[in-house]
């Protein structure tokens, strides 16, 4: 049973802070407060006493006390049959992708299935090898898949998606005589949803995807109000967003509900896609307690109380970016640091005086516990609880893998507190940098590069000297997810930011330098972010330094974003959508059929839906 309890707020504070409220806390969410603090500073070796104005940022206190898992009946002994349940469901799934007799139609559907269902990490070798199979097959089946536009779209996305080397000019086909896409399509309404889906993982330059992309759009759109309700709900889920570009974990919940509703359907597939949904997600909730434990200790929460409070945010996140089990030291490491930096975030952003931020800047460049003795108080708390940290997982590298790992972490936290203190000096200087400058800066201030930077070593199986250099120079791979994360936290956030004053943001220095309006600068964003997307797709099949896992994972990072602030900024100022979200993937489990006793019958009825082989 798990049970929530919400809405804590934040009323721990320092002895020595003076909270002067502007307004009364009757409202449940935000409460506004200027923050006056004093102490002694020592300037030419004369004590004197300084009194800082501080700014506030109306942040508003966590939602999320603390979370509780007790232990039901059925935990022990129901979890364990399960399990068991759950090994034969995969098998008999396993054995289904092996079957020689399968038509290559039905083999695209069911890996297209097993995908968006959340399964694919249990099956990477099998569809590898099924897809390669197609692909050795084309001259003997390609006219099977490539009859349709439905199919021959699925195809192409599932072989990029999985790393194949394929032209888009298996889509030629469906032009007409004077190049362009054949409107008779229109009424292939699967067609056109796979061929818009599919358009989104293109390279720069594929013009006959950039064509598909409105072509399948407009259609799409106007097909809505003619269709049943399930396609309906398909159609408006993906020019949302599309597939490509969304939160696996996520992603895997909203498509087991909506194939539980389809009249077709693999029953074994749809219970297994259950059952390991629910069982990654009891793991999940063994990490938060564990996690919030570690944030109690450091209790930066109680003591800092004009900093934002979003650890459950925070492991959300890092679920974004690797939900598989065997990532489990990941995501403790991310959450973390995302935690950590999201304090740091409103150290820079709200709190600190310049001063201030330039020394403390200048103890996380040394990493050197003398050099945080001048501190104020409430940065000697944050540099310790940073510096212990990132030792204790430096040490657990090093213990695991033998891995010295404390030149790259300090190197990453050093570049982000650089960068934080740059945005600093040009708010307080009140400059605007121009674009290109504030997108240098900003894709590093947005702290996905240290995200990243920690990911590596905790899913990289053979760590490389090789992989560790582009790690040290900022390799592509690392750059184009993080301008994906600061280009849309801009987007969403960059409202709030003016209101309380910081007018450094991609939109406001675009407008700057360009002198066109909010309107032109968020659709230049947005083709920047489509531009990035583009250029991500084509790395997947570039040499690089880097093992899948986190090639994968560097990609979840953008789709990650993109989930968080496609709708406001769910980080900072969580709404009940946002708070809806972290339940349905960490908390709420996914209603089972009585799995035991008709696991059997599932097998046997569902054989027909997919497979033709005896």
């Amino acid at each position: 049973m798990v049970q929530v309890l919400v809405k804590f707020p934040l009323t721990c504070i320092q002895p020595n802070l003076n909270i002067l409220k502007n307004n009364s806390r009757s409202g449940p969410l935000h409460h506004a407060y200027r923050v006056q603090k004093t102490w002694q500073t020592r300037c030419s070796n004369q004590s004197a006493e300084l009194t800082i104005d501080r700014r506030t940022a109306n942040y508003q206190p966590s939602s999320w006390s603390h979370i509780l898992f007790e232990p039901t009946s059925e935990t022990d002994n129901e979890w364990e049959n399960q399990t068991k349940i759950l090994n034969e469901l995969e098998n008999e799934v396993g054995s289904m992708l092996d079957c020689e007799d399968l038509e290559p139609q039905a083999l695209i559907e069911l890996i297209n299935d097993i995908d968006q269902l959340g399964l694919s990490y249990r099956y990477r070798q099998k569809i590898k090898t099924a897809l390669k199979k197609l692909r050795d097959l084309e001259d003997a089946t390609g006219e099977k898949i490539k009859s349709s536009l439905h199919t021959s779209a699925l195809y192409f996305r599932l072989l990029r998606q999985h790393g194949f080397e394929v032209s888009p000019d298996i889509l030629e086909r469906f032009k007409d005589q004077n190049g362009n896409f054949n409107e008779n399509l229109a009424g292939e309404i699967r067609g056109m949803l796979s061929l818009f889906e599919a358009s989104h993982l293109a390279y720069e330059g594929e013009n006959i995807l950039n064509e598909a992309k409105p072509f399948a759009s407009l259609h799409l759109k106007d097909s809505k109000e003619f269709v049943g309700s399930n396609m309906s709900e398909q159609i408006t889920h993906a020019l949302e967003l599309p597939y490509h570009h969304r939160m696996r974990r996520l992603e895997a919940r909203w498509r087991i509900e909506a194939y539980a509703k389809r009249s077709a359907k693999n029953q074994v597939l749809l219970e297994l896609a259950k059952l390991d949904f629910n069982l990654v997600q009891s793991q999940l909730q063994s990490e938060v307690q564990e996690v919030s434990r570690w944030w109690k200790v450091v209790g930066l929460a109680d003591k800092l109380d004009f900093a934002r409070d979003r650890l459950m945010e925070s492991f959300f996140w890092s679920v974004g970016m690797a939900f598989e089990p065997r990532f489990s030291k990941c995501r403790m490491a991310v959450t973390k640091a995302f935690t950590l930096i999201t304090v740091l975030d409103d150290i820079y952003d709200i709190y600190g005086s310049l001063d201030e931020l330039e020394q403390f800047t200048d103890a996380i460049v040394r990493w050197d516990l003398d050099a945080m003795k001048d501190l104020p108080e409430y940065m000697k708390l944050c540099f310790l609880a940073l510096y212990n940290t990132i030792s204790d997982l430096a040490y657990d590298t090093l213990k695991d893998k033998g891995e010295i790992i404390i030149p790259q972490l300090k190197k990453a936290w050093a570049d982000l507190c650089k960068a934080f203190l740059q945005e600093a000096q040009w708010f307080y200087k009140k400059a605007t940098p121009n674009f290109d400058e504030y997108i240098e800066n900003g894709w590093i201030s947005v702290s996905g590069a240290v995200q990243l930077i920690h990911a590596y070593f905790l899913v990289t199986e053979n760590i490389s000297k090789e992989a560790i250099e582009c790690l040290d120079y900022h390799h592509d791979f690392l750059h184009w997810p993080c301008i994906i994360f600061r280009l849309t936290n801009d987007l969403s956030s960059s409202t709030a930011e003016i209101e309380r004053g910081e007018t450094t943001n991609a939109i406001t220095c675009f407008m700057h330098e360009t002198g066109l309006s909010e309107e032109f600068a968020r659709q230049h964003i947005s083709k920047m972010i489509e531009e990035c997307w583009m250029k991500m797709n084509k790395q997947l099949l570039s040499q690089s330094p880097y093992e899948e896992n986190f090639i994968q994972v560097a990609m979840d990072l953008a789709r990650t974003a993109l989930c968080q602030y496609q709708h406001g900024d769910a980080h900072s100022a969580p709404d009940v959508k946002a708070k809806n979200r972290i339940m349905s993937v960490l908390l709420d489990p996914i209603r089972l059929r009585e799995t035991e006793d008709n696991a059997t019958k599932y097998r046997d009825n569902t054989r027909g839906h997919f497979l033709t082989c005896s």
